[in-house]
């Protein structure tokens, strides 16, 4: 019998960790370390690591859990391929389809059961965690809606016109804190990514990076509502930017502002900080190739107009 999607899950998430070394060999899992890092019991934890240990990366030792031994096999698959494991296959599946036109703008729950074979559990999941993030919407009465947003370059563009409003704004917030911990953490990982991970890390693992360093920061504000607005903002986003390939070329500058940023930072520049995230977000927009390519030649270059006056 197949590893369910959360199995399957957090075998991939494992896996992807002993890849870019955030789990070395001779590291020690337990499931119910496992159980409580992914938030799940420690049923499908234990399975996940049995399965690990079945492919040869982990060896388990009676009484005292498990431990890397091994890369996985598949480490020198093409470390483009994106496989966004953060939700339910299901969940991805669905969404794929509504971004390629392959499903109406409005559906049943019992059209999307026949379609993808699931439960009515899963369907309902699914589509809560769609609504959670602004792309689906119950119907009045019966049925669900499906939205535009995040759909198109034109509000990937509109999103960003946001983002060049309110992360700015939040390094020069009162209440901003200069947590040295955070910053170091942050600083380490974009380092890292510099030093080499951009041509060896998974793409999903550096598209990742980008959110969480974009998330903590604006955190650091201590402005909630800012954080709120940037998660959701992240998350409608990925829809059109998991599905494309990354684009390895345009990552050095955004490492390298990405720790301008937390030296400036560091140093109390909030102030000039500030400026190069306006610069920053401008450019990774106008860099967003793949998403861009689906628009007309005339309609890009409104687009980088707009969205140069705009911050």
């Amino acid at each position: 019998m197949p590893a369910s999607p959360l199995v399957q899950r957090i075998v991939f998430d494992i896996k992807r960790k002993i890849q870019v070394g955030e789990l070395t060999i001779g590291a020690h899992l337990s499931a119910q370390k496992v159980a409580d890092e992914f938030h799940v019991s420690r049923s499908p934890a234990r399975e996940a690591l049995m399965e690990l240990a079945d492919m040869g990366c982990l060896e388990q030792f009676p009484n005292r859990g498990f431990f890397v031994i091994a890369l996985p096999h598949d480490s020198a698959e093409n470390p483009d391929e994106v496989i966004p494991l953060e939700e339910p296959p299901e969940y991805y599946r669905l969404s794929e389809d509504w971004l390629n036109d392959a499903i109406p703008a409005e559906v049943t729950e019992k059209f999307l059961r026949d379609r993808y074979g699931l439960t009515k559990f899963q369907v309902v999941d699914i589509l809560n965690r769609a609504a959670k993030v602004g792309w689906a919407e119950p119907k009045p009465g019966y049925g669900w809606r499906f939205l535009d947003v995040a759909k198109t370059p034109e509000t990937l563009e509109q999103i960003y016109k946001v983002r060049a409003l309110i992360e700015p704004a939040g390094l020069l917030e009162p209440g901003f804190t200069c947590d040295l911990a955070v910053l170091r953490k942050l600083k380490k990982e974009q380092q890292e990514i510099l030093a080499g991970g951009i041509d060896t890390m998974p793409a999903d693992v550096l598209l990742r990076a980008g959110i969480r360093f974009h998330e903590e920061l604006i955190k650091l504000s201590g402005n909630a509502v800012f954080h709120m607005m940037l998660v959701q903002m992240s998350n409608m986003r990925r829809l059109l930017e998991y599905r494309s390939m990354i684009d390895r070329k345009r990552l050095v500058q955004q490492c390298t502002e990405h720790l301008q940023m937390i030296e400036l930072v560091e140093a109390g520049n909030n102030l000039e900080a500030a400026h190069l995230m306006k610069k920053h977000l401008s450019g990774a927009f106008a860099r967003k190739s793949p998403i861009l390519k689906l628009r007309a030649p005339s309609s890009e270059l409104d687009a980088k107009r707009a969205l140069s006056e705009a911050v």
